[in-house]
């Protein structure tokens, strides 16, 4: 039984393997879709469409790029809506004129990220957030995001910043490390709205898990990505494979369980212990008695901090990974692949994600009617030696 937003869905096997085909087709689709934008983009940028010079055609976009016309038309489209070309019926796409741009090109856009400094995800996506923005013309404030925010009364404090010096549009990744963080989101997010300043959430939504707002929101597909690394640690032969996190962890966390879940239930596997345990992985304690309760073979944490900080206490208790004990990550931070052993990890696709963040805040300050956009991009397993696969490589 599959639980999303509020409804409940029964697959059988046969059921998940046509979803999961349907998913395949949709994040190529939006891959091919991707490359045709950034295409045409880095073309405007480098200047081969000024002084009215028409831009290529649908046709010439499905020749050139081996594409569909609706994916090429759906690049020249986002464009449009950017306010960066103007489409005239009967004649083609142009560059629109300096003096005819929307304002959309020259915004102001802020990032308000409580939790830069302590996920370490986010630092690689604000980065390129600023990066891409500037490149459109646009200017990012930072505020004080770059210092962790540590309570609701600095979460507010930075909050006011913005409503006093109002922004076209906000970037918003939602509280995650705080005790009552759903209420703190919400008001937050009533503060912008108040101000009519749009929103575009990053990684996760305001609420917790199976809740959705009314806001865009880009990230990855978190239940996808968590079956893709049980699936992986099936396949190297572990199946007394449990799951943890901190406390206090992101609603994220309760969509990686669940394609945990889903991956053991497609592969037959029905365990009898306990799968998700919650703790700080640098105590000896708590991690001691997830090993006697399960006795695991495989251990997915819910980021690559949580592994790196797991993986260290497991060599304290005399536990061998991954010879004894499999571990794997998410996000594929810098530091993954320098650990001992190197993470096996889900690789967040950073530029790809902070790229559509940009183009779809621009979409929604330019058209505020739009309704809301859950944009997934697909994740990518990046297997190193924490898994134990080169072992039964060379068995």
């Amino acid at each position: 039984m599959l639980h999303l937003w509020g409804l409940s869905f029964k697959f059988e096997r046969n059921d998940i393997a046509d979803l999961t085909a349907d998913l395949s087709w949709q994040v190529k689709g939006m891959a091919k879709f991707t490359k045709v934008f950034e295409a045409l983009e880095r073309s405007i940028l480098e200047g081969k469409f000024a002084h009215g010079k028409r831009l290529p055609s649908e046709s010439e976009l499905c020749q050139r790029f081996k594409v569909s016309r609706p994916t090429a038309a759906r690049a020249l489209r986002e464009l449009q809506q950017m306010g960066v070309i103007t489409r005239r019926a009967g004649s083609g796409s142009y560059l629109t004129p300096p003096q005819a741009t929307p304002r959309a090109v020259a915004r102001t856009l802020g990032l308000f990220v409580p939790g830069l400094g302590n996920t370490e995800i986010l630092s690689p996506i604000c980065n390129e957030i600023t990066r891409y923005a500037q490149s459109l013309g646009c200017s990012v404030r930072w505020g004080d995001a770059g210092m962790p925010i540590t309570s609701s009364d600095e979460a507010l404090r930075l909050c006011q910043q913005y409503i006093e010096n109002p922004v076209d549009g906000i970037f918003f990744a939602p509280i995650e490390s705080m005790e009552g963080r759903e209420i703190w989101n919400r008001c937050i997010a009533d503060a912008f709205v108040q101000k009519g300043i749009p929103i575009v959430l990053l990684d996760r939504d305001l609420g917790e898990f199976p809740s959705q707002s009314e806001f865009d929101m880009v990230g990855i597909d978190n239940v996808m990505a968590g079956i893709t690394l049980t699936q992986h640690l099936l396949e190297q032969g572990r199946e007394r494979i449990c799951f943890t996190a901190r406390p206090y962890y992101p609603s994220t966390t309760n969509l990686r369980l669940l394609g945990c879940r889903e991956a053991l239930r497609m592969h037959g596997l029905r365990p009898a212990y306990r799968l998700s345990h919650y703790g700080v992985p640098t105590d000896p304690a708590f991690v001691q008695a997830l090993l006697e309760s399960v006795s695991p073979d495989a251990i997915i944490c819910s980021n690559d901090q949580t592994a790196a900080l797991l993986m260290r206490t497991l060599t304290q208790l005399h536990c061998s990974v991954p010879e004894q004990i499999a571990v794997v990550g998410f996000d594929d931070v810098e530091y993954a692949s320098l650990l001992s052993p190197a993470l096996t990890t889900i690789r967040q696709p950073c530029s790809e994600i902070a790229r559509t963040a940009v183009r779809t805040l621009l979409e929604r300050i330019n058209n505020p009617g739009l309704p809301p956009r859950h944009i997934q991009h697909c994740a990518e397993l990046v297997v190193r030696q924490s898994c134990g696969a080169h072992l039964t490589q060379n068995a």
